[in-house]
C-alpha cells in the first residue's frame, strides 16, 4: 500500500513552495537548457542539474518543491539497479539535485515502451487509438481495447526529439532518416523493453504498475551504448498502483496513480495547454499534492525515507559541486 505523507513532511513542501529551484547559472561549460534539466557540457563529462520545473505539453506548468531532488535520487536508485543490463553514464551524484555523468553523443531519438494502453498528450498511443488509428509507430494494434488496459506484451512507440515538440517515429524511419543505424536500433530497442520489464517486476514487487517510461541512450568516447538522463522516473513513466487496478478498470475508472497524469488533466479540463497564453496557474495545494506523490513514489519505489535537503537551491555553485 502506499501510506500518504504526515503532516510534517506537508508542510515542509508547503514552505518551500517558493523557495523552489526554477533556473541555475553555473557559469562552467556550455549551458543546455532542457524542459526540466540544465545540463552544463564540459570537456571529458556532463553536470545534469534537476530543476524544479514541472513539464508537460511541451510547456512548463509549475515549480514543485523537492521534485528535482526525487527525480535525481530515483533516477540514480534505478541506475544502479539496472547495471547488469546495460551500462549508464553516471560518474558520481555530489548534491541532490546534480549527477555528473559521462559524456555521450545522445542519439536523436527517445525510447519510449508502453505497457497500457493509457495518456493524454499528443504523443500518447490512447490519443491517437481512440481517433481510429490502429497502427502507431509501426506497432499494428488491434481492435477493441479500452483505455488503461495492458498491451499483450509492452511494446516501443519512440519520438524524435525536439526543442517545441516530439514527434512520433516507427523504426523504419529511424534508420531511414539517419538518427540511428539498424544496427544501434537493434540494439537499444532490445535493452529498452529489457528495461522496461525488469523495471515492472521490481515495481510490482513494491505494490506499483510501471506504465510506461521513456529512455535515452548515447554513445561514449570508447564506442560503448549506455542508457543516460534519467531512468523510471515520475517524470518519465506513469506509475499505478497495483491492488486496485482491476477493481477500478471493472468499474470503468482511471486508474489509482501517484504520477503528474492528475495535473495534466487538470489543465485539460480548462484549456489546451498547447496553445493557451496564458495557462492557467495551478493551485497552491495541487502543487503541493504533486510533491507529496513525488515523495511518495520515491519512498514506495526505493523502500528508503526521502531525506529532505532544505538548503538553499538557487544557491547551487561550480565550486560547491567541485568542477569550478
Amino acid at each position: 500500500m502506499v501510506s500518504p505523507l504526515d503532516d510534517a513532511a506537508k508542510e515542509k513542501i508547503k514552505a518551500r513552495l517558493g523557495k523552489c529551484l526554477g533556473a541555475t547559472d553555473l557559469s562552467v561549460g556550455t549551458k543546455i537548457t532542457g524542459k526540466v534539466r540544465d545540463t552544463y557540457v564540459l570537456e571529458d563529462k556532463v553536470l545534469l542539474v534537476t530543476t524544479d520545473r514541472q513539464s508537460a505539453f511541451d510547456r512548463q506548468l509549475a515549480l514543485v518543491p523537492y521534485k528535482g531532488q526525487v527525480l535525481n535520487k530515483v533516477a540514480a536508485w534505478w541506475f544502479e539497479k539496472t547495471k547488469h543490463i546495460i551500462p549508464n553514464h553516471v560518474i558520481s551524484t555530489p548534491h541532490p539535485n546534480v549527477t555528473v555523468g559521462k559524456k555521450c553523443t545522445i542519439f536523436p531519438v527517445e525510447v519510449v515502451v508502453r505497457g497500457y494502453m493509457t495518456g493524454s498528450t499528443g504523443t500518447s498511443v490512447w490519443t491517437h487509438y481512440s481517433t481510429g488509428e490502429r497502427e502507431y509507430c509501426g506497432v499494428a494494434l488491434p481492435d477493441g481495447m479500452k483505455k488503461s488496459q495492458a498491451f499483450a506484451t509492452p511494446i516501443l512507440t519512440p519520438t524524435t526529439k525536439a526543442e517545441d515538440h516530439d514527434a512520433p517515429i516507427s523504426p523504419a524511419e529511424i534508420v531511414a532518416q539517419g538518427l540511428m543505424t539498424q544496427g544501434e536500433w537493434d540494439y537499444v530497442s532490445a535493452k529498452a523493453l529489457e528495461l522496461f520489464v525488469f523495471g515492472q517486476q521490481v515495481a510490482k514487487e513494491h505494490g506499483m504498475l510501471l506504465v510506461d517510461t521513456k529512455y535515452e541512450f548515447g554513445r561514449h568516447a570508447d564506442g560503448t551504448i549506455m542508457i543516460c538522463d534519467e531512468m523510471h522516473t515520475p517524470d518519465s513513466s506513469r506509475y499505478w498502483v497495483a491492488a486496485s487496478y482491476d477493481e477500478r478498470m471493472a468499474q470503468g475508472q482511471e486508474p489509482e496513480n501517484i504520477d503528474k497524469e492528475f495535473l495534466r488533466l487538470w489543465f485539460r479540463e480548462r484549456c489546451d495547454p498547447y496553445t493557451a497564453d496564458p495557462l492557467p496557474e495551478a493551485p497552491a495545494e495541487l502543487v503541493t499534492e504533486l510533491a507529496s506523490r513525488y515523495i511518495q513514489l520515491y519512498e514506495v519505489i526505493t523502500g528508503e525515507t526521502f531525506v529532505f535537503d532544505d538548503t538553499d537551491p538557487t544557491n547551487l555553485t561550480a565550486e560547491a559541486l567541485g568542477v569550478a
